[in-house]
């Protein structure tokens, strides 16, 4: 990889990654607006993150066939071109149907990005993959805090859905300009597994088990913080918008350190603490109001701040037969149940504000018991991943190589 400038094509993956947690974070500060304007239900805000979300998977999943016959070159170049068509037609949508599409295909380039930095970060940082795929973590939160923030500014100023939407076009023209001209590793040199060797790692047990984690890690994180307008709009007082810059700016942080806590506790240790601590700050959400939901947020933030590039790095390590094809699963089913859960969690809300208002409840009040109650929901993933991920770091105990 000597005529590969690795630097700044890890840079570029980087903003990459910025432009999908922008879009993340800007339609997770718009959903209010977007009910008021179009008149919809949270069911209905629901299918629109669910088509945001869904089109990550299919993305991943297809890139991950594709990603040694394309090579990352190409997969970028489709990323670039689906995150333009996406916002482009978010940005003339009027109405419910073509939110639908347009977030849709944004979708899919976050998943493609995702397909094709993924696996060839790997490959460029061998003797450290875990470490760096957490620093090119970073900022997925990292990039939802920076858009929390500007959201926030900018309804604070007066500015509609459409000039925040507008905003994702700036990271996009930065990697895009980074990646174009450049040298990427291709498949001959990206030593990944043949694809019969990734099929015999895919359908391992120690595979199967991940997957299973990674739809519970996946929903912990993401859901709660996809809905955090909507929980916590009532929690007396509470900014949602400050609060999710907040958890994702302390788990950027978490992220760019992460090398020496992954090495003194290992993997498997990172992942069964976090799920403890995870579901100590989702309980806490659900029963806190004013500055206590600031405290049982940052304990959210500490337990969520691991999980998705520790199972990358964890795929990568122990099931590296599984190679592009493995990792783009993983990521894929992860955002995959993320976006059946959508529309789910928008109904837990509009049930649960409608039991508030039969019994009496209304306005904030009636939004409070919805936003707790749905918490409460929320908080199953945790709790079964700490007995799963106990189990993990059972069996895991002396490995130190590939299992699978």
């Amino acid at each position: 990889m000597s005529n590969i400038n690795t630097s700044r094509l890890f840079t570029a993956s980087c903003f990459a990654l910025i432009t999908t947690a922008f879009a993340f974070a800007i339609r997770a500060g718009i959903l209010g607006e977007l009910s008021r304007k179009f008149g919809l239900s949270d069911t209905q805000l629901g299918y629109i993150n669910q088509m945001a979300i869904l089109g990550f998977p299919i993305a991943t999943m297809v890139g991950g066939w594709l990603y040694n016959e394309f090579g990352p070159k190409r997969m970028m170049y489709i990323a670039l071109a689906s995150h333009v068509l996406g916002i482009v037609m978010t940005l003339g949508a009027n109405g419910f149907g073509l939110l639908l599409l347009s977030n849709f295909f944004v979708g899919f380039g976050n998943g493609t990005v995702e397909a094709a930095c993924n696996p060839m970060i790997s490959n460029m940082f061998k003797e450290n993959r875990t470490t760096m795929l957490n620093k090119f973590h970073v900022w997925f939160p990292g990039g939802i805090f920076l858009g929390s923030l500007i959201s926030q500014f900018m309804s604070n100023a007066g500015m509609g859905w459409q000039a925040q939407i507008a905003i994702m076009l700036i990271p996009t023209a930065i990697y895009a300009y980074l990646f174009w001209g450049q040298s990427f590793p291709d498949r001959e040199s990206s030593g990944q597994a043949p694809l019969s060797q990734n099929l015999a790692g895919i359908f391992s047990p120690l595979y199967l088990f991940m997957i299973f984690c990674m739809v519970l890690t996946a929903n912990t994180e993401l859901s709660t913080q996809q809905w955090v307008e909507r929980l916590l709009a009532k929690a007396g007082g509470a900014q949602p918008m400050l609060i999710l810059a907040m958890v994702t700016g302390l788990m950027a942080v978490g992220r760019y350190f992460a090398g020496p806590i992954i090495h003194r506790l290992n993997p498997t240790g990172v992942l069964w603490g976090g799920s403890i601590i995870a579901a100590i700050g989702i309980y806490l959400m659900s029963t806190a109001t004013g500055s206590m939901v600031y405290v049982s947020a940052i304990l959210f933030a500490i337990g969520v701040c691991y999980f998705w590039p520790t199972m990358l790095g964890f795929t990568g390590e122990y099931i590296p037969k599984s190679g592009a094809l493995g990792m783009s699963l993983m990521g894929g089913a992860g955002m995959f149940a993320t976006a059946i859960a959508q529309p789910i969690v928008g109904g837990w809300l509009d049930k649960s504000r409608m039991t508030a208002q039969a019994q009496g409840l209304t306005g904030d009040a009636a939004d409070l018991v919805a936003g707790q109650e749905t918490l409460q929901h929320l908080l199953t993933f945790p709790l079964i991943l700490i007995v799963a991920f106990g189990l993990l770091w059972f069996y895991m105990r002396g490995k130190t190589h590939a299992t699978a």
